[in-house]
């Protein structure tokens, strides 16, 4: 069974999906774009663009600690 927990915080299955560029922010967190760049967004925060190449990107929550 896997554990869906992080830092000790119950996690739902849609903590493991993927967002796009302007979508609401769900949790917050540390936050991991396509190229690798980490950034912490807060709950109801918008997903940036890529800190890298400014362009949308898709985001999936950093369960890596920092």
């Amino acid at each position: 069974m896997r554990d869906n927990t992080v830092g000790g915080v119950m996690m739902d299955n849609n903590e493991y999906r993927e967002y796009r560029t302007g979508q609401g922010v769900p949790v917050s967190g540390s936050y991991i774009c396509q190229s690798g760049k980490r950034t912490k967004l807060r709950k109801d925060d918008t997903f940036p663009a890529c800190p890298d190449s400014g362009n949308e990107t898709l985001w999936k929550h950093d369960t890596l600690p920092s």
